[in-house]
Order: C-alpha cells, then structure tokens, then sequence
C-alpha cells in the first residue's frame, strides 16, 4: 500500500471513528478541546505509522488506543494524576492485544451514552448557534475547519475562531460533558435537534453563493439524525426530523438542471425523487407517528409526506396539507409556517385566499429582507393574472436573495411575466 492509500485509509477511519473517539476521551479528561487534541494526536501517529507498518486490524481500536495512551500520559504529568488513572481505568501493564479486546467491551457500553454526550455539549445553549454549528460538524462530523468553512463559504479563519471560541466558552463555564438532568432534556434536545437541521437546511437551500444545493451538508445532517434515532428510540420528534430530512433529501437529484439551473418542486420529475430515502423517511415518521403526537418536526414530515406520496403534483393532497400547515402554526407560531400555509392554502382553494395570507405578512419584522414572501406573492399574483404587480414581486424577491441561482431563477421569471404582458398587449391591440 502507497502512502498516498494509506494516507486515505487514515482519513476514512477518522471520518466515522472520530467522534467516537473524541467523545470517549471527553468522559475521561472532562475538557472538549483536550479530548479533541488527544484525538488529533492520534491521527497524526497514524499518519506516521501505517505507512510503515501497515494499517492495522482494527483501526479504529488502534486510534481509540493510543488517543486514550496519550491521555494517561497527560494525566501523568498532572498532581492529580492517582486520581483520574482510577477514573480511566487503565492497567498500563496490559499486552496491547488484551487491551484493544478490553477496549472493544469498553466501548459497546459506553459509546451511545459518550455519543450523547458530546452531542449535547456540543450542541449547549451557552454557545451561540453559529458556534454550535461550527463545533458539531468538527467534533461529530470529523469535518475540517477548511471543509467547514468552504460548505458555508466562510472565511477559514472565521470558522476557526467560533470552533476555538465555543471550547473556550464550554471551558470557562465549567460546564460538565455530561447528559442534561430528565426535567432539562426537552429544551436541550431542542437545540440539539435544531442544531442538525440548520446544518441539513444550508445543504438543502444554500443561503449564499453559486451553488443552489450543497449535498455534503445534507448527507452529514441526516448521519447525525440517524445517530440520535440509535440512541434516542423513544424520542418521537428525533425520528420526525429524520423523516423530514429524508423526505426533503430524496428530492434532491430532481431540483437541479445539468447545468445546476434550480427546478421547483412542481416541475420536478419525480421519477428522479431517490425512492429508498422517500421509503426511509416515510418508515421514520412512522416511528414517530407511533411514538405518541407529532411535534413540529414530524408535523413537517407530514408535509413532507404529503408531496412523496403523490404520483404527480395534481395528485398532491394539498387540504391536508393546508390543515397540518394550521396545525404547525398553532404549535410554534411564525411568519414563515404562515408563509408556507398561504402557499398550501393558495393550492388548495384559491390563489386569491392564499394572498391574503401572504399579504397580512407584509408588516412582520422577521420576514422583512426575505426573499420568500415576495416569491410566493409573485406567484399568487401570477395565478390571479396580475402580471406587472406579479413581475415587480419577483424583481424584489431577486434583490433580496444572496443565493446566485435563485436570483436568476427568479429574475428569469420577471421576466417571462413581463413579456406575457407584452404579449397580451399585442394581442388586445390587434383585436382592437
């Protein structure tokens, strides 16, 4: 094996093992940034060795070991040394082989509640949410500061100092690595369930820059929801946003043209929608469904649902699509679940009621500088035969978005208004 493959190799096993790691180490040292250094120790002994010696049996257990080696070292060197040595439980006198097979045990039956952990901590209210969007993808995606930064066109130094920010914060706060106490789980579950869908939403409608999509995104946010629902089984609002991801997800290889021009959902062809993530994401909400009352995430999934289960955009149940869009507003009122009522509502019965919805949004605070609402006004209008108020609606919903493709997607689409007008003109002269 080149040292070029064995390079990749190294890479691949940090990729899945190291949040693993990472949050093994934190249970023994108690400091994030610490445990990541460890980890990042290890890595690099890695990189040195295996192309060397080859890369061993069970890499990941080579990595987890020598990461934990260095911590005992570490601790060595500190007076309170006697004390966590107990802590880590570690006979350094032990042959290497009878260690790894120790280990193994050691982490089947601690990896879920250290994953947990390190999800929780990472994913803490003290942080800011950039900062908790930032640490999540290092610490369990095993992303890059580069590769971060480059998914949220940052600069790399922007990203760095919220990573190094968010372990200082977590440092001097003191606060433990540990799960929340049961009366805290919910609204600590929250974050952390918002924390994974922001990461999904960038992928999914990218805020900035050329590209419309950003898949990578998507894919890490739906392996760390499928990590909550191992490890969370009875919570109903982890396998709603799973399914809401996976429902959002199997649309993906149909919004995009060849040349990445974007394709609304009612111009997709559908054949394209990735049908084992629609059967995934449909099974998931299942499970929450079963679980006891959706919460907004599986209400989401439901929508979601609505779109999957339809053979053509005709066939889309938009009533009740309309009716679960009322419900989401009822349990967590914002402009933009009334927003997306008013397009359901607009499908359902009329584009004239769904305008009235949208047009009691012009005043919210939160929607001003949203390039959506004056997207789907546009449209409405459009459907109402407005044309000229229609086209100056997607001419401002243009101006708004930072995003390149949806600013031409909906230039483009003011226009073609503007000309349907022109034509329409033409064609009233002529009769006259």
């Amino acid at each position: 094996m080149t040292v070029t493959d064995s390079h990749r190799v190294v890479e691949a096993v940090w990729r899945i093992e190291s949040a693993r790691i990472i949050a093994g180490l934190a249970r023994m040292v108690h400091d994030i940034g610490l445990a990541e250094e460890l980890a990042q120790d290890a890595l690099l002994a890695a990189l040195e060795e295996w192309p060397r010696k080859g890369v061993p049996d069970n890499p990941g257990a080579w990595l987890t070991l020598t990461a934990k080696h260095r911590a005992i070292d570490r601790l060595r060197r500190r007076d309170v040394y006697e004390r966590k040595l107990q802590e880590v439980g570690r006979e350094m006198e032990l042959r290497q082989e009878s260690a790894e097979a120790e280990l193994d045990d050691a982490l089947d039956d601690h990896v879920g509640d250290d994953l947990l952990r390190l999800i929780f901590t990472a994913c803490h209210p003290a942080l800011p949410p950039e900062s908790r969007l930032a640490l999540t993808l290092r610490l369990l995606g095993g992303l890059t500061t580069e590769e971060i930064a480059r998914a949220f066109l940052l600069p790399e130094p922007t990203v760095g100092q919220r990573i190094s920010r968010a372990k200082r914060t977590l440092a001097d706060k003191k606060i433990p690595i540990e799960l929340p106490p049961p009366a805290d789980l919910p609204a600590r579950l929250a974050s952390v369930l918002e924390v994974v869908y922001l990461i999904f939403n960038e992928g999914y409608a990218a805020t900035a820059g050329e590209d419309w999509i950003r898949p990578s995104l998507c894919e890490e946010a739906m392996r760390l929801g499928r990590v909550l629902a191992g490890l969370m089984p009875a919570e109903p609002e982890v396998h709603g946003l799973l399914a809401l991801m996976e429902l959002q997800a199997s649309r993906i290889p149909a919004r995009t043209a060849p040349d990445g021009t974007p394709i609304l959902l009612l111009d997709q062809d559908r054949s394209r929608w990735d049908r084992l993530l629609v059967r995934r994401g449909l099974q998931a909400l299942g499970r929450a469904e079963a679980l006891g009352t959706l919460g907004p995430y599986g209400l989401q999934a439901a929508i979601a649902a609505c779109h999957a289960r339809a053979p053509r955009p005709q066939d889309t149940d938009w009533e009740r699509m309309a009716a679960l869009y009322r419900l989401l507003a009822h349990l967590t009122p914002s402009p933009v679940v009334e927003l997306n009522r008013a397009v359901a509502v607009g499908m359902a019965y009329g584009p004239a009621r769904g305008l009235e919805i949208a047009d009691s949004l012009l005043e919210e605070r939160a929607l001003r500088g949203y390039a959506q609402l004056p997207a789907v006004r546009g449209d409405l209008l459009a459907k109402l035969g407005r044309l000229e108020e229609a086209a100056a609606e997607f001419g401002r919903a243009a101006a708004l978005t930072r995003n390149e493709r949806e600013r031409r997607l909906f230039s483009d689409r003011a226009a073609a208004l503007l000309r349907d007008l022109a034509d329409r003109a033409g064609d009233w002269a002529i009769g006259h």
